[in-house]
């Protein structure tokens, strides 16, 4: 099996209203290398370029901190107006030391600072958030590429998150559509014949993460065509990525 991943270039800024799907399919056409879309391909997409269509953007300057945000502020030396977007974005804040803000997402997943930040966001002083509903946005997009080009890819929306057990950030999946998230081998066997009780591939952020590779985060290219992994591909639009989700009871990090 081989697997390919192609950053995709061209893409103009994107703007609330943009039709991202019409960017991507002229991007991919007028590439160095040009392309369609194919049965099978999966496009993976850093959450901002999905954000910046849905208008997903704060101004400080239309930001009031309160009083819980001003004590975080102190805490994690951050500026109390981006704390109080991070709040306003959170349902439940986990830690909170200098230069860490952990909370849960009302999405349900937990990250730092709820996704929001400064990185290539559009103008100084405005911070992007996550999606609202990543799933959704997945399957709109999906459908309007099918609308476009008869071919319908899986659809994966990324964001970093740093990790429990280890040191370093990874493109972990946030939204899906079309696409097997986890591979669950339990009640399988080994290559030996050792039943699995264990093992769930978390398919959907190890292609977000390999995608990740393939463009720096400099390079102005939030998009990136996955091919040879068509056997995650569905023809509905499947589970979205709350299967990813650690459910309360069995995080031990909490």
């Amino acid at each position: 099996m081989e697997l390919h991943a192609f950053a995709i270039e061209g893409l103009p800024e994107l703007t609330a209203g943009a039709d991202l799907a019409s960017a991507l399919i002229a991007a991919l056409a007028s590439g160095p290398a040009p392309r369609k879309l194919e049965p099978g391909d999966i496009l993976a997409l850093a959450h901002k370029a999905i954000s910046k269509c849905e208008g997903q953007i704060r101004r400080l300057a239309d930001v009031t901190p309160g009083a819980r945000a001003l004590e975080l502020a102190a805490t994690v030396q951050k500026d109390p107006r981006h704390v109080q977007v991070i709040l306003d974005e959170s349902s439940e804040v986990l830690r909170a030391v200098p230069g860490v803000l952990i909370v849960q997402t009302h999405h349900g997943f937990v990250c730092a600072n709820a996704g929001v930040d400064g990185s290539n966001a559009p103008e100084d002083g405005t911070l992007v958030l996550l999606p609202r509903d990543p799933d959704r946005s997945a399957r709109e997009l999906r459908a309007r590429l099918r609308e476009l080009t008869g071919v319908a890819p899986g659809v994966l929306i990324s964001d970093s998150f740093g990790r429990a057990w280890r040191t370093g950030q990874v493109d972990v999946a946030i939204g899906a559509a079309g696409v097997t998230v986890v591979h669950d081998w339990r009640g399988e066997h080994d290559a030996r014949g050792h039943e699995l009780h264990a093992t769930m591939i978390a398919v959907a952020d190890e292609l977000v993460a390999a995608a990740d590779l393939t463009r720096a985060k400099d390079s102005q290219q939030p998009a990136v065509l996955i091919r040879g992994a068509g056997r995650y591909v569905s023809a509905d639009d499947g589970s979205g990525v709350m299967p990813l989700i650690r459910e309360r009871a069995r995080d031990l990090f909490r």
